[in-house]
């Protein structure tokens, strides 16, 4: 049964400070788009209630560099550590942002920009949560897609395509996100996960991990998504087996705007999007702003899972 949370608080009334924690936690949340006006109140709104609390942000922060800059900066002087994957729409190159570069190189100029502000990235170490709940080491991620959560019964990704395109259900990254310098955004995803195994594999396996992702690892969390066509924007079927594979303690990503949280093999995954304000307005913030990943909420509780967004 859907959970439906009384409403947000209107955007141009200040949100109350959160109560005050008895130790520090591992927090989290994605799709900020604070690009989007009434967006950057709440991302205004988010502080830690304990001044030793870590944050990941799990991609989608903004569309424009500046933005980009703006909210993680805001945060990394709030939060004691602040964790960040990207998301497509950080990726995107648009015509307003000042940075102009593509692909490979835009990730990278925002990596650059991360490490200016004290954010941790995809490419550097991966920081050990030593507080209630751990040790973990906290691993943020950057593996894009692949085009293999194919439409049921398409036999390739170019037949998925087109039924995505003739029913009109299509990523702005088909216009927006280029892989440059590889041939296709499916080649980068596949770079990016072979990449990222080697590091998991090289992981200590007695320190548990939270892996962090823009996208779900695996396909279930896409079953509930409006338009089923979209899923194929949404992950990799290479990663299917990570959270048993790897000594996983919790999965953390974004990108469906559907807030839940759910058990795959014991293992914990959270969606942590705010989403657009045309969908926040309607579900409210079912497990608040801000979602603890450590230690572990008990009990575990689903969340909304209602209409979603149309394009990400």
């Amino acid at each position: 049964m859907p959970h439906t949370p009384p409403g947000p608080a209107a955007p141009d009334e200040p949100l109350p400070p959160p109560a005050r924690a008895t130790g520090p936690r591992l927090l989290a949340v994605s799709d900020l788009h604070v690009g989007v006006g009434d967006n950057r109140p709440v991302t205004e709104a988010l502080r830690p209630s304990h001044e030793g609390d870590w944050l990941i942000v799990a991609g989608d922060v903004a569309e424009l560099t500046e933005d980009i800059g703006w909210a993680l900066g805001l945060l990394a002087e709030r939060f004691a550590k602040v964790i960040w994957a990207p998301g497509n729409h950080d990726l995107w190159t648009t015509r307003d942002d000042s940075v102009q570069l593509r692909g490979e190189e835009r990730y990278r100029h925002l990596v650059e920009l991360c490490r200016g502000l004290g954010v941790v990235t995809p490419e550097d170490p991966w920081p050990v949560w030593r507080g209630a709940g751990g040790p973990a080491a906290v691993a943020p991620l950057f593996l894009l897609y692949d085009y293999t959560w194919r439409v049921p019964g398409a036999r390739t990704k170019e037949e998925s395509l087109a039924q995505a395109h003739e029913a009109g259900v299509v990523c702005t990254d088909e216009f927006l996100l280029h892989p440059d310098p590889y041939p296709s955004r499916d080649a980068w995803c596949r770079a990016r996960v072979a990449e990222t195994l080697r590091r998991l594999e090289a992981h200590d396996p007695s320190v548990p991990l939270v892996l962090v992702n823009h996208y779900p690892l695996v396909r279930h969390p896409t079953d509930v998504l409006r338009y089923p066509l979209f899923a194929q924007w949404c992950g990799t079927e290479l990663t299917e087996d990570w959270h048993r594979r790897f000594p996983t303690t919790a999965m953390v990503y974004g990108h469906l705007h559907i807030p839940r949280a759910d058990l795959y093999d014991g293992v914990r995954f959270d969606e942590v999007s705010i989403g657009y304000p045309r969908e926040w307005r309607q579900r409210g913030h079912p497990f608040g702003l801000l979602r603890q990943i450590l230690p572990h909420p008990e009990p575990l509780v689903t969340g909304w899972s209602g209409p979603d967004l149309t394009t990400a």
